[in-house]
């Protein structure tokens, strides 16, 4: 009997994540990712497979799994590579192990303004960049606006880069936000974003990162009642697509689901400007204090994050050269 049951949840969980089955002439890409049902960036998904359904007359659909449910960023991203997922979104930061350029986005300070980070996303760098995965099954569509990465803290506001030093700072799986916190004199200290709560709950990291949305959906200002704004990144969230489910279309299929990407992106930016407004009026309606510290001193603080990668990455660091003359 058991061995029964063992074939059928094998059966079960294979037609779960099945990337890109064929149901009566339609298709269903399955799309899995990590943020809670009430984030700007599952609002602007769900309206990317509505607009993905109604460009193919119905032929394509997109079933969206949020919420972790098929695993974390990392998990979800191995999934695609292996064509056992449609589609994803993760943030640029986790796609480092994955496709090296991707890097550059977690470099902080990064970029002068909104306007210059957008001109650099849609222009021929950010367009590139989103190609460079294919070699790794990874083809990214679309970019999403994620704001700007801030300290969040349980019991001291940051102030000032030596605010942060002693300090356990969860980070994304990503190098270039571990030399980031290192430079500051914090202990940077992976955790997944699922689990984080817990984490800073029970002291195994006294701080985290991440834009206010963020801050607000997940709930960890009920932990942590300080955000310091120094934004020390923009990094952008990337939609990607398995390049075994983008070799499977046809060239009108494809072009469904990229122009159906780009208007969500559209979409996605106007969310978030609205979420991020809302966010800091809830947060400080909840009683987290809102620190607004003078960013030369962090930005001068990670100047050596420059110089390592020169050293050690400089095709990397090419591109960094390439960004910045953007004008």
């Amino acid at each position: 009997m058991n061995k029964y049951l063992l074939l059928f949840s094998l059966i079960l969980t294979s037609c779960l994540l099945n990337s890109c089955s064929d149901q009566l002439g339609v298709k269903v890409i399955k799309l899995g990712h990590a943020q809670v049902v009430n984030h700007p960036v599952h609002e602007a998904m769900l309206y990317m497979g509505k607009k993905i359904e109604e460009k193919s007359g119905g032929k394509i659909k997109v079933s969206v799994y949020p919420n972790q449910q098929l695993g974390s960023e990392r998990e979800l991203v191995e999934l695609l590579q292996i064509g056992s997922l449609g589609m994803t979104k993760v943030s640029a930061a986790a796609l480092e192990g994955f496709a090296p350029t991707m890097q550059v986005y977690g470099m902080p300070y990064l970029f002068r303004d909104d306007k210059h980070q957008k001109d650099v996303l849609t222009g021929p760098i950010g367009k590139q960049l989103l190609l460079d995965g294919e070699e790794f099954w990874l083809r990214g569509l679309c970019y999403y606006d994620a704001g700007k990465r801030s300290f969040y803290t349980k019991d001291k506001p940051v102030n000032t880069p030596e605010d942060l030093k002693g300090l356990k700072v969860r980070v994304m799986e990503s190098p270039t936000a571990s030399n980031m916190v290192k430079a500051m004199g914090s202990s940077p200290t992976p955790v997944s974003y699922g689990e984080l709560y817990t984490a800073l709950q029970q002291g195994i990291v006294d701080a985290a990162e991440n834009n206010a949305p963020s801050l607000y959906t997940s709930k960890h200002y009920e932990v942590c009642k300080y955000y310091s704004l120094d934004e020390h990144t923009a990094i952008p969230d990337v939609v990607i697509i398995s390049t075994k489910v983008w070799n499977s279309l046809s060239p009108e299929e494809q072009e469904w689901v990229q122009s159906a990407a780009d208007e969500s992106a559209e979409y996605e930016y106007e969310l978030w400007a609205e979420s991020t407004a809302e966010s800091m009026r809830e947060l400080e309606a909840a009683g987290v204090t809102i620190v607004r510290p003078d960013k030369e001193p962090f930005r001068k603080a990670v100047e050596g994050v420059y110089e390592q990668l020169k050293v050690a990455q400089p095709e990397i660091y090419e591109i960094v050269k390439a960004i910045r003359e953007v004008q």
